[in-house]
């Protein structure tokens, strides 16, 4: 995400021609949103993104048992992670 970002501002500002980026190759400005279309490539080959998402799915369903015990009166034992 933060690639897209970066590269959309260098997009707006060689445009724009706004400062130095002005100056700038086409190819440096436009170098971002390659190195974004790497990074998601690599992160969906070596199952990074779906890791991520079954980790924070897991994170909700014990914070949800959590306070579904709170809510009972039972203490709950955090996982240390």
């Amino acid at each position: 995400m933060y690639l897209l970002i970066l590269g959309v501002l260098l997009l707006l500002m060689k445009y724009m021609e706004y400062g130095v980026v002005a100056t700038w190759s086409w190819w440096w400005v436009l170098s971002p949103f390659a190195l974004a279309v790497a990074w998601w490539a690599w992160a969906d080959a070596t199952g990074y993104t779906r890791r991520k998402a079954m980790e924070k799915m897991d994170q909700k369903k014990q914070d949800r048992i959590d306070k579904q015990r709170e809510a009972l009166g039972i203490k709950t034992k955090r996982r240390s992670r």
